[in-house]
């Protein structure tokens, strides 16, 4: 299944909120994103007929197998790229914003290389 930029920001979000908590709910994800109720809810079901989250009768959430691999290395792509832009002298707001908007669209090979310069040369 393919998933665009706003179903692997929902991802993401759910990732980043179960490092912090074990027990994340949609109203936690509309907080963290600033998104209403029904849009959550909306993209809460594409994710949970995708596969990649499940939601317990309590309403929390968690990443299925799938669905924290996908979330992993969207995460991963995000860390990187804004390590890489804070490296070239972009502040740290403007270089976690371009990172959200350039780490679903980049592909696997150029984001494969940037990885490999920043680890050769002292980053991640």
């Amino acid at each position: 299944m393919q998933l665009y930029e706003s179903g692997e920001m929902y991802l993401e979000t759910i990732y980043i909120l179960s490092r912090q908590s074990s027990a994340v709910r949609s109203i936690d994800v509309g907080e963290y994103m600033g998104f209403s109720k029904p849009s959550v809810s909306r993209a809460v079901g594409l994710l949970r007929e995708a596969g990649l989250i499940t939601m317990d009768k309590s309403g929390y959430l968690r990443l299925t197998a799938a669905g924290e691999e996908k979330a992993k290395r969207i995460y991963e792509r995000h860390t990187v790229l804004t390590e890489m832009f804070i490296r070239l002298g972009v502040d740290e707001k403007t270089a976690s914003d371009d990172a959200c908007r350039i780490e679903h669209y980049i592909s696997d090979k150029t984001f494969d290389a940037i990885k490999a310069h920043m680890k050769q040369y002292g980053g991640q």
